[in-house]
């Protein structure tokens, strides 16, 4: 077998295994949607932690810019559309997230531009 046939099988394993992780949270607790939008659209792990950097990054210039007196955030949210992982409805990740209670202040804001 060659050895690239290895290392995607090996990241196809490690892909399906962090699935599964995320498919027991939804058992437990259903109104998990960010997690279930992240195994219907094969994001992995890596994509994943991409995406929660991004959150904190724009969570935090929405506070610096709120400090500077700031009203209009419309640039934060073209900033995260270009930057969601491919595939991704970026509406609808917001709403994930709302429910699912993550970086509640910034996607409430964003809330405001869909």
């Amino acid at each position: 077998m060659c050895e690239w046939n290895v290392q995607l099988m090996m990241e196809k394993i490690q892909l399906l295994e962090f699935h599964q992780g995320l498919l027991l949270k939804l058992i437990q607790k259903p109104n998990l949607k960010f997690y279930r939008i992240i195994v219907e659209n094969g994001i992995s792990k890596q994509e994943m932690e991409m995406f929660f950097k991004l959150c904190e990054k724009l969570s935090q210039k929405l506070e610096e810019q709120k400090a500077e007196g700031f009203v209009y955030f419309y640039p934060l949210l073209v900033e995260f559309r270009a930057s969601l992982p491919a595939g991704m409805d970026m509406t609808e990740v917001i709403q994930a997230c709302l429910i699912q209670k993550l970086y509640e202040p910034l996607f409430q804001e964003l809330t405001k531009y869909i």
